[in-house]
């Protein structure tokens, strides 16, 4: 088992829970998995269920309806955020107002690439529990966000599964290499808030006149000769 005392805490939780709450302990983990506050690992939740699966405790389709169904749910609540308080990115204090042609770009990509967006997200670890709020922020059409989470989740909801399953008692053994991917996907999504931060305070992308350049002037009045 990790050796770390908060990933130890954190199994404790979710393993007794999904053992006293049955089905609806799990799709709770992933509701709470999927709206990524507080962050809970499917790393752990999903080969769990696996094992349990594999022990007799819950049947393997009931299970996976339940964790996507969790995990759908939890979702359309951080896209449910992401849409109302899209009005705070607009009208809120300073420090949180983004410019409004950033949210019309996002509004723009959205519309052009929010289905594969949503779909390829729920395959990475830490960036799937979060791409509902820039989605509901972008007023994605609600249907197709349901439509194409679960889709996209339902691979990785079955591979996590069904690992547990045939690891058994050894289930958390796959846990670490889980984490490997986690970190990894923490080290893009710094690199992108840091790039966005940036530009955002104009620190890079912006118009700047070329290094020697002379100075604008203003024209000359009609009929004379600039000086």
């Amino acid at each position: 088992m990790i050796s770390i005392p908060i990933v130890e805490t954190v199994v404790g939780a979710i393993t007794f829970i999904m053992m006293t709450a049955g089905l609806a302990g799990l799709f709770g983990l992933m509701s709470v998995e999927s709206f990524g506050i507080p962050p809970l690992p499917s790393e752990i939740i999903l080969p769990f269920a696996g094992f349990l699966v594999a022990q007799g405790t819950y049947s393997f389709p009931l299970a996976f309806v339940a964790a996507l169904a969790g995990g759908v749910a939890g979702s359309y609540v951080g896209y449910a955020v992401g849409r109302w308080g899209r009005r705070f990115l607009v009208r809120g204090p300073n420090w949180l107002r983004l410019d409004p042609r950033h949210l019309d770009s996002m509004d723009r990509f959205f519309t052009r690439h929010g289905e594969g967006t949503v779909l390829f997200s729920r395959l990475v670890p830490l960036i799937r529990s979060y791409i509902s709020y820039p989605a509901g922020a972008a007023k994605m059409e609600p249907v197709r966000f349901g439509v194409y989470t679960a889709v996209g989740a339902a691979p990785f909801t079955f591979a996590l599964m069904y690992a547990g399953f045939l690891l058994g008692k050894q289930w958390h053994n796959i846990v670490p290499y889980f984490q490997l991917l986690d970190y990894v996907a923490a080290g893009f999504i710094v690199i992108a808030l840091g790039y966005i931060l940036l530009r955002w305070r104009g620190v890079i992308g912006s118009k700047r006149s070329p290094v020697g350049a002379a100075p604008a002037t203003d024209p000359a009045p009609e009929g004379k000769a600039p000086p």
